[in-house]
């Protein structure tokens, strides 16, 4: 008799579908809507760029500095697994705790509502708007179904092997790509040099939109950082989701070099698609309309400056084609944490195994579950807020945890250091930790609510720990 073949991940993954699966995650809705609120917080051209520049010098940093954890722990689980090595599985478990109950799932369920809410542009029936079902305070729109039926169905192809989701992820990403360079492209041919000149006629003065009454109110000081930090808030969570290849690195063709390279190649993309689009955005739309835009879809003003009326349909698509696969990246990705936290003993026991197709389906099931009950409660916009503050603090101390590793383990191998060690880990640390005090400081119902979810985690742990 044979025995039973232990349950290992195919590595079906190469460069190339790592580095997509980089920008395909990292690109979602957010750099077609956030800049509009970035410009309410700061006013002017040159704040706008700087925020953006800021946001993907300090990722970048954090993505090389990944590389060496990855090509030391070359398996599924990613960031978790770093923790975990690090601090022990106390702190793995709180990240795992985050990432289920807020950071992966939040951020799948509102993606799965933008999708919904510009496909509402191409037919209407399914807006927010359209109240299905109603009891009480809850309501069920026809943006929400649509929401779910989108989780279900990558939830269903990811189930399917890893072999179908990469080539839907590659496909999507480089249409998603190639649109955005398009739209970028367009906006520079179609650019008119009094608007470019007005919008950047002051372009380091500082100054904040009163929304009532449409005036501009100039700011300085703890102002000026409390407007810094809000609009950080949009730039820093429209360039999160890149380290989620390391969480499917049991599935990458030599990880310990592809890991990292793809780690690299994805953010200098999407850092530079962000700033390119931003100036496209100076190029063709007045700060005012950038500022006031409707539901602060500024791509949606801006392609109707470009192409005319039909400019919303095309932005509609490009925004459903995006976060479709955004979303791809996320389920794929994500399922890998909790299947790796179960092998640990540190999530629910069947999530600790693979189908036939070699993928853990109980954990992308869960996931699934999970993200579509809080597209139902609503709060998705409310969980947006403080994603960010938990994902730059797990940030932080895996980056930290670069150190702490050359420490305890002073003779592992190490294919990849990290570039600029010890100074650019370092200099990520410090700008991410004053960007953290910062939101703390100064959103602290929002953020201090997410820090109290990731701390609820540590009861849990222990009630967990006192059960075995």
């Amino acid at each position: 008799m044979e025995e039973n073949k232990p349950e290992e991940f195919k590595r079906e993954l190469g460069l190339l579908d790592g580095t997509m699966l980089v920008v395909g995650s990292m690109i979602g809705s957010g750099i077609f809507i956030v800049s509009s609120d970035m410009v309410r917080q700061l006013g002017s051209a040159g704040w706008l760029i700087a925020m953006w520049v800021l946001t993907g010098f300090i990722t970048v940093i954090a993505a090389v500095s990944y590389g060496e954890l990855s090509a030391m722990f070359p398996k599924a689980g990613g960031q978790y697994v770093y923790i975990k090595e690090a601090y022990g599985k106390l702190i793995g478990f709180l990240y795992g705790w985050s990432f289920f109950a807020v950071i992966q799932t939040g951020t799948i369920a509102a993606v799965g509502v933008a999708f919904s809410k510009f496909a509402a542009y191409l037919y209407s029936p399914v807006s927010e708007k359209n109240i299905i079902y109603e009891l009480g305070d809850f309501k069920l729109s026809a943006a929400q179904i649509v929401s779910i039926i989108t989780i279900i169905l990558l939830s269903y192809i990811n189930s399917r092997g890893v072999k179908n989701s990469k080539i839907l992820q590659t496909v999507l990403t480089v249409i998603k790509i190639a649109s955005i360079f398009g739209l970028i492209i367009f906006g520079f041919v179609a650019a008119k040099s009094e608007v470019w000149d007005a919008n950047w006629a002051n372009a380091w003065t500082s100054q904040s939109l009163d929304v009532e009454t449409g005036s501009w109110l100039p700011i300085s000081g703890v102002a000026l950082i409390s407007a810094m930090s809000a609009a950080l808030v949009g730039s820093l969570f429209s360039s999160v989701a890149w380290e989620g290849v390391t969480f499917i690195a049991g599935e990458i063709k030599n990880p310990k070099r592809n890991v990292g390279l793809s780690l690299f190649l994805g953010t200098l993309i999407v850092s530079c698609i962000y700033i390119l689009a931003n100036i496209m955005y100076l190029a063709v739309v007045p700060l005012q309309d950038i500022a006031t835009a409707e539901s602060d879809r500024v791509a949606v003003v801006a392609s109707q400056n470009i192409f005319g009326n039909i400019g919303t349909l095309i932005i509609a698509l490009m925004i459903m084609i995006s976060t479709f696969a955004c979303n791809n990246g996320l389920i794929m990705t994500g399922a890998r944490v909790y299947y790796t936290m179960a092998q640990d003993g540190l999530f629910f026991k069947k999530a600790s195994h693979l189908n036939k197709a070699s993928v853990p389906a109980w954990a992308l099931w869960a996931q699934c579950i999970w993200a579509s009950a809080l597209c139902l409660t609503g709060k998705y916009g409310d969980l947006l807020d403080f994603v960010v503050i938990i994902v730059l603090v797990f940030y932080i101390l895996t980056i930290y945890g670069i150190f702490v590793l050359r420490k305890k383990m002073p003779d592992a191998e190490r294919p990849y250091k990290a570039f600029g060690y010890p100074f650019l880990p370092a200099l990520y640390i410090l700008i991410a930790s004053a960007i953290s005090i910062a939101l703390l400081y100064t959103k602290p119902s929002t953020c201090g609510w997410g820090v109290f979810i990731m701390l609820i985690g540590i009861p849990i742990y222990y009630l967990t720990k006192s059960k075995e």
